[in-house]
């Protein structure tokens, strides 16, 4: 059966995760979070005081603590740095501020993005993040670039972090969600930034299963051919 590589990039809050969860599980493909993996790597590096100037400790850690993914019960996937599950923990406030730093680290990325490049010549898959299209899956058969406002964006952060039970101030999401943009698609290494064969989609105002309807079209297309 023929399956394709689907590279969902955008900022912060643009709903690559949420959209790319239901199109691997409509598509029977696998998910992939690269963010979550960059937060697992920040989390690890915050825990064990090490800075963004001291890459080589980290990435000790990564070879001790390899990074993982599993399924709750309920489907949901877990996040793990060796054995311990840190699923909750990488969501927290100052992971979410401190990742940039750690992300712009070209060790690191260097490591996680051979990683990805791994489990992504199992067979079709659907990964998000900010330099798939451009770096992690330059082949892939469909490469889609999500953005939306910072407002809107700020109120899908705070949301979710009110059911995280994570303490959330509006304002402050704002200031930090277009101080991430800027870190992002400024840093030296894999900026991001959309691919030039990619397809960009404003979701502002945009319900989710019409994200998810528009993107699985266009797979359907490629599929077909």
């Amino acid at each position: 059966m023929k399956t394709i590589q689907i590279a969902i990039d955008g900022p912060a809050s643009s709903g690559k995760s949420t959209v790319a969860k239901i199109i691997a599980k409509d598509f029977g493909y696998t998910y992939l979070d690269t963010g979550a993996m960059y937060r697992a790597a920040t989390y690890m590096a915050l825990k064990n005081q090490i800075s963004p100037e001291e890459p080589s400790q980290l990435l000790e850690l990564l070879e001790q603590y390899p990074i993982s993914f599993g399924r709750s019960e309920n489907g949901e996937q877990l996040v793990f740095v060796g054995d311990v599950d840190v699923t909750n923990p990488i969501r927290e406030n100052e992971v979410t501020n401190a990742v940039s730093a750690f992300a712009a680290i070209p060790a690191v990325r260097e490591k996680l993005v051979a990683l990805q490049q791994e489990i992504a010549q199992q067979g079709g898959i659907v990964m998000d993040g900010r330099d798939i299209g451009t770096v992690v899956l330059p082949d892939a058969e469909l490469k889609i670039f999500l953005v939306a406002s910072v407002d809107e964006r700020a109120e899908r952060r705070y949301k979710e972090n009110l059911e995280r039970g994570i303490s959330a101030d509006l304002e402050v999401l704002k200031k930090e969600i277009a101080d991430r943009d800027y870190k992002d698609s400024h840093r030296s290494v894999s900026p991001l930034r959309p691919a030039d064969d990619s397809i960009t989609f404003d979701t502002t105002g945009v319900s989710i299963s019409d994200v998810v309807a528009f993107i699985e079209e266009k797979a359907k297309k490629i599929l077909d051919k």
